[in-house]
């Protein structure tokens, strides 16, 4: 990251000296190797995942391109780093272990916020001890959690759920949807840039219904009840762009395709997104934010990435 004197979240950092936030986003890093121990570890749909990695996945998915977009990481300015999910393949003890070795590269705890994917959960547990390694990049573990940068609050939640072959679907569950409507009233109430991350997209994406988040009208119906800022998402390894009503306005819900895709198939590229976040009227944000978007793409010609577009949102 560059150099500045204090970063946002970091002690001693005051939020009334912030005029702005940048959030990086990127999901779906898929750079884990895949080294089956046992042959008893592909004893479930994990076989059929290992052949799909084998034929194709390990292809497309490298880690020469998930090390290009940390390294231009460092040099784009953002205070904070969202990861949405798909850290690994299958899912395997070894990937999640090797996944907390990335993101440690990525950053520190206190600077990047991580949700779980369907393929984190591809055929063990889904509790909170399945990713215990990355928990510190979890808030308490649990979820929904909510992190708060300033004026900024990152509300994470877990779609991730084993599933049977060939369904690659998520589920939020009512527990975790009280909760969460309640959370982003508070939020609300509070004033606070209200970021939702998650990994299944909660509105239609392009995705079957084989790979749908399963409590998408669920979702939908809280948040234009009680609104939110913004909604970031991986899944489907496709730049998307979508807004739903919300009790505020309109929320933006956006996705980003796989951070580590070298891209053989068009429109899957590796990408990510900084987000800058500033407040109108002064640190306080009374008169709500403007919400500003760069696209940070892999460009295979140079090896690195380049901007790509940018939107005022």
């Amino acid at each position: 990251m560059p150099e500045r004197s204090l970063a946002v979240g970091e002690p001693g950092f005051d939020a009334s000296e912030a005029s702005s936030f940048a959030l990086a986003h990127l999901s779906d890093l898929h750079a884990t190797p895949v080294r089956v121990a046992s042959p008893r570890e592909l004893m479930s749909k994990r076989a059929l995942g290992w052949l799909s990695w084998w034929k194709s996945r390990r292809k497309e998915h490298l880690p020469r391109v998930l090390a290009a977009l940390i390294d231009d990481l460092r040099t784009s300015g953002a205070d904070h780093v969202g990861v949405t999910g798909d850290l690994t393949h299958l899912g395997l003890d070894s990937e999640i272990e090797e996944a907390a070795a990335w993101l440690a590269r990525i950053g520190p705890p206190s600077r990047v916020s991580v949700v779980p994917g369907n393929h984190d959960a591809y055929a063990g547990s889904a509790g909170a001890e399945r990713w215990s390694r990355w928990a510190p990049y979890m808030g308490d573990g649990h979820f929904p959690y909510v992190r708060r940068r300033g004026r900024v609050a990152l509300v994470g939640v877990s779609s991730a759920r084993p599933t049977a072959p060939l369904l690659a679907t998520g589920r939020l569950g009512l527990a975790q949807r009280e909760r969460l409507e309640a959370l982003l009233a508070e939020l609300g109430a509070a004033g606070a840039f209200r970021v939702v991350l998650m990994h299944h997209p909660p509105v239609p994406a392009g995705q079957s219904r084989r790979r749908q988040l399963d409590d998408a009208p669920a979702v939908r119906a809280l948040l234009e009840r009680v609104g939110a800022e913004l909604v970031l998402h991986g899944h489907t390894h496709r730049s998307t762009f979508a807004t739903l009503p919300g009790a505020t306005g309109p929320i933006p819900v956006i996705g980003v395709p796989s951070a580590s895709a070298v891209g053989r198939r068009p429109g899957r590229r590796a990408r990510y997104h900084v987000y800058r976040i500033v407040p109108r009227g002064g640190a306080s944000g009374r008169d709500g934010f403007e919400l500003s978007l760069r696209v940070r793409a892999f460009d295979p010609a140079s090896g690195g990435f380049v901007e790509a577009e940018s939107y005022a949102l």
